[in-house]
């Protein structure tokens, strides 16, 4: 979702909005499996203090660009940007991050393996049950990744539900645990699931996939770093189910016990989409946009009640 995935601001706040997430650039660092634990830290309530005391915070990512990758060993994207930002206004100059599975992610933080989720993370009902987000941070929408030429003339999940309904038998994978995994169950699709986005480009670009469903922006990315690959990706689009615009918003991710750390991250937050220019200068190297920034009427628990979609 770079100048590619444009939608209007007005059709934004109309509810046609933007969707998120994924990455070239996890190959530096290992992937941590499991993190499959349950119940909140015993630090959760006292994280604000203690990451303020030693001077860092640790966050939770899953290498996907551009919103949280490791370069050269180090963490970077647009939510590691604006984490640096923000916790260094709260008195934490060092952000550390801890590189594991999408779907590890929460159980993770719950297990207080890190402080933080830094993967502009939908923020879904579901996951409200599970943790507590932040104000709405990135809109985005949703494309397929296909081979070179789109020879199955896909171009979103309504068509691969009726290449499949008039016979054909399209291969979709998706990130496990991903947003896009919960739209093509809703839609009745059977899918194959990778770990990240180099994975399923890897599937697609090998034809174990005709295609491969995530945020525009993530795979434009992608796309970009790898021009030999031998893929595209398709326009990008808002899925609709059930006669409901699907609204993708992302967020930074805390433990429901985390109320204090919560509260003062919203606070610094606000300063930085309080205006375009602002938010721009923060995530504007990782290719996001004014576009990008959510309307300022959408809140978190509209998002986590499913009034929106």
């Amino acid at each position: 979702m770079n100048a590619r995935t444009t939608k209007s601001r007005a059709a934004m706040a109309a509810g046609s909005v933007l969707a998120l997430v994924l990455m070239a650039g996890c190959g530096d660092g290992q992937i941590e499996q499991g993190g499959e634990g349950g119940g909140e830290s015993p630090a959760a309530g006292n994280t604000l203090a203690e990451i303020q005391e030693s001077g860092t915070v640790t966050v939770g990512i899953a290498g996907e660009a551009p919103y949280s990758f490791q370069e050269g060993g180090e963490p970077t994207g647009a939510t590691i940007a604006m984490h640096e930002k923000i916790f260094s206004e709260l008195g934490v100059e060092n952000v550390e991050a801890l590189l594991v599975d999408w779907d590890a992610l929460i159980p993770g933080l719950n297990a207080g393996r890190f402080d933080v989720v830094s993967a502009g993370m939908s923020i879904l009902p579901e996951r409200c049950e599970q943790a507590a987000f932040s104000d709405p941070e990135i809109m985005y929408t949703t494309a397929l990744m296909v081979q070179e030429g789109n020879p199955k003339n896909l171009t979103d999940l309504d068509s691969v539900v009726a290449a499949e309904e008039g016979g054909e038998d399209i291969k979709l994978a998706v990130l496990s645990g991903g947003i896009e995994a919960g739209y093509a169950d809703k839609l009745g699709l059977d899918v194959q699931s990778v770990g990240n986005a180099q994975d399923g480009m890897d599937t697609v670009a090998a034809g174990r996939a005709d295609a491969f469903a995530m945020t525009a922006i993530s795979l434009n990315w992608l796309a970009d770093k790898n021009p030999d690959a031998g893929i595209e990706v398709t326009q990008p689009f808002v899925q609709v189910i059930d006669g409901v615009e699907q609204i993708g918003a992302g967020a930074t991710v805390f433990r429901q016990g985390d109320t204090e750390l919560l509260e003062a991250y919203n606070a610094e937050l606000a300063k930085i989409t309080e205006s375009e220019a602002t938010y721009v200068d923060v995530v504007g190297e990782f290719g996001f946009t004014a576009e990008n920034l959510p309307p300022k009427d959408l809140t978190t628990e509209q998002l986590c009640s499913g009034e929106l979609g």
